[in-house]
């Protein structure tokens, strides 16, 4: 390694102050991700009206090309930012330039596979639209190294404040542009304003600034560990989008733009609220990797309270997606509702199963990321293609059963190493997921008797779940450890006024 002083974190790395950092991290990322969140459902809701399903289900086309060859742009090199110990300027500026040559790269080949990728899906706007998506790579690399280095130091308002300003900025873009023109191009002017906003923000934010190319002694070690967490996503990618490949393919656009909507709504959220949580969890796990105990008590903090966030939220949507869907985006939209409700059971699991990611990267383990990723890839293909000759219902509910046969060996897999294991997890998340779904069966009786009105609907379903949910948490010990965690969480003073 460089004999440079390694950059260090704006964050005093004293262990006794991780707890505070990971307590602010959360509070700050949480209230981020609930606008970006919020800006996401007015999204689908708002264009849902504007434009039409064959628009959505051009888009969805695209991205998978998008989605594929991006996999190659960032080779894990920010995460190898975020979780190498001592990382010098060197290292940086070298991983920078390595960045932008690969953003570069696939950018060109992004441009190149267009007409190719309309070919395939027999649709001819798909190639001008990739052509025009090509540049978004290229902009992502050019900020991708001063966002790993703000994460890396755990200035997480700054990390919140690019993704407020992608988020509404690429809101207002979408709904602007589709009102004046509306077509699918909307949605790329959309996507471009919550690309390019974030970089400038971090930019202007990292205080870090490249010099000329040149190599770097730690290179070597910095790209076999980005290696081994491209092999996950590369996986990871053919999980998520071969479904979106097959139904496009075989049964159209318009379907695929009802699958498309339903995805978003139930997964893309869930997401949402898991994956910028590894800005706060991943840095701070791998600098409490030489301490076994302390490790494993930051991650079983964190979890149960995000199973109890999120869970009973995901429970009371799938009773009421029969009415609220076609609430939310018009009846044209019904079909997805079913979509909606199977993915959803899926939902129950991705708050679990998602943070599972921290564990991989905060202790090193990128080849066994990379493997998990197969196993991922594999099941999930398999789903979509049992799934596929009965609609677009039947690959949501293959997939969904798919995850429910994958996360007992997720969790056996990643409890061979390390400081947590499966029984840890079944401890920590089993009372959550229980009292879920013993409140998803039990308000299946009750939904006759529900009101009509959509949003009386959801707001009694959510009160239910949540409540039947805690309950029942609540009657283990770690329900009521993650109950106090939560308390632990609240200002001494609200807690005063409360009191």
């Amino acid at each position: 390694m460089s004999a440079e002083t390694p950059i260090r974190s704006e964050f005093d790395p004293d262990h006794t102050s991780y707890r505070r950092s990971v307590q602010a991290g959360a509070i700050v990322t949480g209230s981020s991700q609930a606008v970006v969140a919020l800006c996401q459902i007015v999204s689908v809701i708002v264009l849902s009206r504007l434009l039409t399903p064959s628009d959505f289900g051009i888009v969805a086309m695209s991205w998978p090309v998008i989605g594929l060859l991006s996999i190659f742009q960032d080779f894990g090199l920010t995460q190898a930012t975020v979780q190498r110990p001592g990382i010098t300027r060197q290292d940086v500026n070298f991983l920078f330039w390595l960045n932008v040559g690969i953003s570069g790269l696939v950018a060109l080949a992004i441009f190149a596979t267009a007409p190719l990728a309309a070919a395939f899906y027999s649709e001819p706007k798909i190639a001008a639209l990739l052509m025009a998506m090509s540049c978004l790579v290229l902009i992502q690399g050019l900020g991708a190294q001063h966002t790993a280095l703000l994460n890396r130091r755990m200035r997480f308002p700054a990390l919140s404040a690019m993704e407020v300003a992608g988020a509404l900025g690429g809101l207002a873009t979408s709904v602007i542009w589709a009102l004046l023109s509306p077509s699918y191009w909307a949605l790329f002017g959309g996507s471009l304003v919550t690309v390019l906003l974030p970089v400038i923000v971090a930019w202007s934010l990292s205080g870090w600034r490249p010099g000329l190319p040149r190599r770097a002694e730690g290179g070597r070690a910095l790209v076999n560990f980005g290696a081994g967490l491209t092999g996950f996503n590369l996986s990871n990618f053919v999980a998520r989008n071969a479904d979106n490949v097959l139904i496009g393919r075989f049964l159209g656009g318009a379907p695929l733009g009802l699958y498309d909507r339903a995805y978003k709504l139930m997964l893309m959220p869930l997401r949402q609220a898991t994956n910028p949580l590894a800005r706060v969890m991943v840095p701070t796990l791998a600098r409490l990797s030489d301490d076994p105990a302390r490790y494993r008590q930051a991650y079983l903090t964190v979890v149960p309270l995000l199973l109890i966030a999120l869970v009973p939220g995901v429970a009371a949507l799938i009773i009421v997606a029969p009415t609220f869907i076609p609430f939310l985006l018009g009846p044209e939209w019904q079909e997805s509702a079913l979509i909606f409700s199977a993915l959803g059971f899926a939902g129950l699991l991705q708050p679990l199963n998602n943070p599972a990611g921290w564990l991989f990267i905060s202790q090193g383990r990128s080849r066994d990321f990379m493997i998990w990723g197969v196993v991922t890839a594999t099941t999930s293909v398999a789903a979509f293609v049992i799934g596929l000759p009965y609609g677009v219902f039947g690959v949501a509910v293959c997939y969904t059963v798919s995850e429910y046969l994958r996360t007992p060996f997720l969790w056996w897999f990643i409890g061979r190493k390390g400081p947590v294991t499966a029984r840890h997890m079944l401890g920590a998340a089993g009372p959550t997921l229980v009292g879920a779904h013993l409140a998803l069966g039990g308000f299946f009786w009750f939904h006759p008797v529900l009101p009509g009105n959509p949003i009386a609907q959801a707001a009694i379903a959510a009160s239910l779940t949540y409540s039947v949910t805690i309950l029942i948490a609540l009657i283990f010990p770690s329900g009521r450890e993650a109950a106090r965690n939560l308390l632990g969480m609240i200002p001494r003073r609200l807690q005063r006024k409360s009191s």
